[in-house]
């Protein structure tokens, strides 16, 4: 919590850049390089996890206590993600979501990774809901389809809708899509946003969580947002900007909140992507420049329009009642305000985590 306001992670992954796990060694090797470039750069000596543990997947424990109990973060939502097109595994295997939520069952959430573009889409949801327990979907808006690199049409009536009725049969109400970041090499406008209103608009019960919102297309995301109530907006990795590039992260925050969406934004740092810490505490402190105030008309960041973005606005989505909650996670092992080492100690010497820092 913060201010005894509760702190949701919207997105948790374990990231997996073995050489085996690689579908191209060489081009996963690079989009390990770059992410942790990046998480050097956010994260600051303080709270870089060291290179072996980042590059093999740090594990569901490791994750978790980053979360639970090195940080402010009261709820994790665990994304699977279906990458397969650089990663046999997906890029962020379900297993230790599940792993997650069996340690911590109270404080859990998982997000369940299919791509419409494989075989066997429908069979996917079916297990992921009937077997595993999902409380969403996540897709990938590029895939690898008989040896060709294949752009996700959210709005294809025969590709991605009877997925979406699938999901609505078996009752889930969010799908996640992940888009504006680029993640190894494919056709850049699958990132965009022009599919998603196609689908919000044929499935208004439906919720489309747009991951990574603000990161690119932010004058075509706030647009959606205005003119459908089911679109909303997740920053995960947006919220980086917070630490590293304020005045972007303003003009992006700015534009959603122009749109009228401070209730359907939602607070993620992609974890461990970075550890959370020192993005929670930037977003937290984070203030509206003046002069964009003053000259464009963005409206203030406030406390309470912050408490929603980072907790209220994802139980509100998943139907979760905060007082019941409360209740159900007090007394357990990370109800306290004292918060450990990052990383349970294992931090990267400081030289090499100096390189590409802040």
């Amino acid at each position: 919590m913060i201010e005894d306001f509760l702190v949701v992670e919207g997105v948790a992954h374990n990231y997996n850049f073995r050489p085996e796990n690689c579908v191209n060694p060489r081009i996963g090797a690079a989009i390990g390089e770059h992410l942790y470039g990046l998480h050097k750069r956010v994260s600051g000596p303080e709270y870089t996890l060291e290179r072996s543990t980042y590059m093999q997947g740090a594990g569901a424990d490791i994750i978790g206590r980053a979360l639970l109990a090195e940080s402010q973060t009261d709820v994790i939502a665990y994304h699977e993600t279906p990458i397969y097109g650089h990663f046999r595994d997906g890029g962020s295997a379900l297993g230790f979501g599940l792993e997650m939520r069996e340690k911590w069952p109270e404080r859990v959430l998982i997000y369940g990774a299919v791509s419409p573009l494989r075989p066997g889409a429908l069979d996917r949801v079916d297990e992921l809901v009937e077997k595993h327990r999902v409380n969403a979907l996540k897709l990938y808006p590029i895939d690898v389809v008989e040896g060709r690199v294949t752009a996700l049409d959210m709005g294809d009536p025969e590709i991605c809708f009877p997925l979406f009725e699938r999901a609505r049969q078996h009752g889930l109400k969010v799908v996640a899509i992940h888009k504006a970041l680029p993640v190894g090499p494919g056709p850049t406008s699958a990132l965009g946003m022009s599919d998603v209103e196609a689908a919000a608009l044929a499935f208004p019960d439906l919720t489309f969580e747009v991951v990574h919102g603000g990161m690119a297309f932010v004058e075509e995301t706030a647009l959606q947002l205005e003119s459908f109530r089911n679109i909303w907006v997740n920053l995960e990795a947006t919220s980086f900007m917070a630490v590293y590039a304020p005045r972007r992260f303003a003009q992006a925050m700015g534009a959603f909140l122009q749109a009228g969406a401070a209730e359907r934004i939602i607070w993620a740092t992609g974890c461990d992507a970075v550890h959370p810490r020192p993005a929670i505490e930037a977003f937290w402190n984070f203030e509206m420049p003046r002069d964009l105030i003053e000259e464009y008309g963005l409206p203030e960041l406030t406390k309470e329009i912050k408490a929603d973005i980072l907790g209220r606005n994802f139980l509100r989505m998943h139907g979760i009642d905060e007082k019941d909650l409360r209740e159900r996670i007090r007394g357990d092992e990370f109800d306290t305000t004292e918060l450990q080492e990052p990383w349970g100690g294992r931090v990267a010497p400081v030289d090499d985590a100096l390189a590409g820092a802040r």
